[in-house]
């Protein structure tokens, strides 16, 4: 009786058993590996953040192409933009209607209205550029007229021309400051002459950043002067250009949103500026050339990784192993004192077939500032299902 049981009890056992080692290997999943990283996830660029040598009134704020904002003098809080808002005029009309170097564009047809508001805009004093109802002013042409003397008749024209009405482009600026980030900034209309269009230096440099993206606006806020078809000759009234570098960008009273070209080996950086609340627009440029001095021997670009270089591991349970290496150096502008911030992304693997060495799995995202990079990751090893025993057995 009891030799039964006993028998009963192990033939249940084998069975478990069986069923277990039949389980784990014909029907449980290989799991799936997800990648390790073996490096610190941020790390602080070299040096200590100068001092930088804010103006004594009104306030400041400078930034770095691809960083971003770097810093401001504090202080800020929203003033008038002047004409700095044609910065977003002209950003908003070439997002709309983009231009190709040495395209002229769409032609923009002068009404009445825009006579009127000329006249109107002349007989208050403000800057503007000659029209004639009937005349056809290519887009390239009435961005000239916008940013070179800073036309507020220019701004209604190309507000209506792009929106259909003026209320309904400065809603457009606003959602595109919004989406910028700018959030002490308002626009209450399109040309910057109402001082309830308000901003401040940081959110200005916000947008500096992005506009000179835009290749056409680059081009025409470098310009010294133009040649506009009924208005003649218009100059440009940063008299700035081309002293310290600075390519641009646009003035207001004692307002100066600026760039700043800056050559460091093979990379050309752009050093932006704004300055706002001075006295006039001399002391704007003055203080705007004695931040770009002080930014130039600060602003430098760093080797953050080399070739070869790994940077994570899969760890199968099996036993198998192959790290991650990166397939490129990697040299970035840098402001001493940022954080610099890598995150391996590898998928998850399933290891079913094999996979073979240099094979490409992920890649490293590298954050510094308002720059984001991917860089490919390689593995080392190849790596292989795993054996039957570790299959029955799942040790």
């Amino acid at each position: 009786m009891v030799d039964a049981m006993r028998l009963r009890v192990a033939a249940v056992l084998v069975l478990l058993i069986g069923g277990y080692l039949g389980f784990n290997y014909f029907i449980r999943p290989i799991p799936a590996v997800g990648a390790v990283a073996s490096i610190p996830a941020s790390t602080t660029i070299d040096g200590s953040a100068p001092a930088m040598p804010w103006p004594s009134a009104g306030s400041a704020a400078i930034g770095v192409s691809s960083l971003g904002l770097i810093e401001s003098s504090g202080r800020e809080t929203p003033a008038p933009a002047a004409g700095l808002a044609k910065v977003m005029t002209a950003l908003v009309v070439l997002e709309d209607k983009p231009l190709k170097g040495g395209d002229p564009g769409p032609s923009v047809a002068i009404t009445d209205a825009d006579v009127q508001a000329y006249q109107a805009d002349s007989a208050n004093h403000q800057n503007v550029v000659a029209v004639q109802s009937g005349e056809q002013l290519s887009e390239f042409h009435a961005l000239q007229g916008l940013l070179i003397p800073s036309a507020d008749n220019i701004a209604t024209t190309l507000a209506r021309w792009d929106a259909g009405s003026v209320n309904a482009f400065v809603a457009k600026m606003n959602k595109r400051a919004d989406a910028l980030g700018m959030t002490h900034t308002r626009f209450a209309d399109e040309s910057g002459a109402s001082a309830k269009t308000t901003s401040t230096p940081s959110d200005l440099v916000k947008l500096g950043l992005v506009a000179m993206k835009q290749p056409v606006l680059a081009q025409i806020v470098a310009q010294s002067q133009a040649n506009i078809p009924v208005a003649g000759t218009v100059r440009n009234l940063d008299t700035a250009l081309g002293q310290s570098g600075i390519i641009g960008i646009e003035t207001g009273n004692g307002d100066f949103l600026y760039a700043a070209s800056e050559t460091l080996g093979d990379f050309t950086v752009t050093l932006f500026g704004c300055v706002m609340g001075l006295d006039s627009l001399d002391s704007a440029f003055t203080a705007a050339k004695t931040l770009i001095a002080a930014m130039r021997p600060v602003v430098k670009v760093g080797r953050v990784l080399y070739k070869d270089k790994i940077v994570g591991s899969y760890e199968l349970p099996w036993g198998d192993h192959t790290d991650l290496f990166v397939t490129d150096n990697v040299d970035l502008v840098e402001w001493p004192g940022m954080v610099l911030r890598e995150i391996v992304h590898a998928p998850a693997l399933t290891v079913t077939q094999p996979i073979d060495p240099g094979t490409t799995e992920g890649a490293l995202h590298i954050t510094l500032g308002g720059y984001t990079l991917d860089i490919s990751l390689t593995t080392v090893d190849g790596l292989y299902p795993p054996g039957k025993f570790w299959k029955l057995l799942r040790i």
